[in-house]
């Protein structure tokens, strides 16, 4: 009997700080479980990602990058987090301009009290990387 290899994708999130990354070590310290395959850079503020830190990640085999930030008016740097939603929004036609798919990128706004939205939306983002497969800049 042969055994089929599942695919676990590899998934970049970058949390800021202030709100994701404190969400998600809410969700460490509250034992809740979200997929291992999850990497998460931890950033001053998720207006700090680059397009290009983006595009390093998906070069460096990820299959899918998450950008995570502070609510809509409580981000620590002002507008980081609207800058990043809008670079985001940018990039995802990008992708999906190349070939590689807007869907592998998304955007996730959240309070450093929102451990369960952290675990859904890292669950949700899982499943549908599952559901496109591996990065086609996989070799």
């Amino acid at each position: 009997m042969e055994r089929q290899e599942q695919f676990e994708p590899v998934i970049v999130a970058f949390c800021c700080w202030w709100c994701a990354y404190g969400a998600a070590d809410l969700a460490g310290t509250s034992k809740l479980e979200y997929p291992t395959n999850i990497r998460i850079v931890r950033v001053p503020c998720s207006g700090r990602v680059e397009p290009q830190f983006i595009l390093r990640a998906f070069k460096g085999k990820a299959d899918g990058v998450i950008v995570a930030g502070c609510l809509e008016g409580g981000c620590h740097y002002v507008d980081g987090n609207l800058k990043a939603k809008r670079r985001v929004e940018s990039l995802k036609k990008a992708l999906n301009a190349i070939g590689l798919s807007g869907d592998r990128l998304e955007f996730y706004l959240m309070s450093s009290a929102m451990s369960d939205k952290f675990v859904e939306a890292m669950n949700e983002f899982t499943e549908r990387i599952k559901r496109l497969g591996p990065s086609p800049l996989r070799v």
